[in-house]
């Protein structure tokens, strides 16, 4: 197994839906263990398959109980809603009040090909939620109202100019300018 790169905001992986799972074959279970390594060296509690640049409908998740993995998720019912303070791998350092449905229903299938049938509630129904939203190019920016969309925007967009300008002024430094 190996670390994978998750894709950060502004990567096109990110906003495209995933394409089903036909057979879970070995290349399909090694990709869910890497993504489970990456997850736990991330530290993260969920990641789709889409953040690591596979468009496939597979998730994985921990919330503290062992790892989890689900191919091709559907939820199939909600009900309620809960406020909770929420963040991504996809999109680091930052969190945002989201409100989403308490409780899901969440169907798919194991690594074994067996049927997965979960009804969660508030942090595991979460989880659901935010890696499905993955599979379906929903990220958690979209979540949010538009003067928190436009706000956040402006701080990637920062970040993204400083990563720019450490880079330009290594490759200064390299070639001794």
């Amino acid at each position: 197994m190996s670390l994978l790169t998750i894709r950060t905001y502004g990567d096109p992986v990110l906003t495209a839906v995933t394409t089903e799972i036909e057979l879970v074959d070995e290349k399909i279970r090694a990709l869910a263990y890497s993504m489970i390594e990456t997850m736990n060296e991330a530290p993260g509690v969920g990641l789709a398959a889409n953040q690591i640049g596979v468009q496939k409908r597979l998730f994985v998740y921990d919330q503290g109980d062992g790892p989890c993995v689900v191919v091709n998720p559907v939820i199939v019912e909600t009900s309620g809603e809960w406020l909770y303070l929420e963040g991504c791998l996809s999109v680091p350092e930052l969190s945002w009040e989201i409100v989403r449905a308490n409780a899901v229903h969440l169907k798919g299938y194991d690594l074994d090909g067996n049927e997965l049938n979960i009804e969660a509630e508030e942090y595991q129904g979460r989880i659901f939620q935010h890696e499905v939203d993955h599979l379906n190019g929903v990220l958690l920016i979209d979540r949010l109202n538009d003067e928190q969309r436009r706000e956040a925007k402006i701080t990637l967009r920062e970040r993204r100019l400083e990563l720019s300008r450490r880079d330009l002024d290594a490759l200064h430094q390299l070639l001794g300018e």
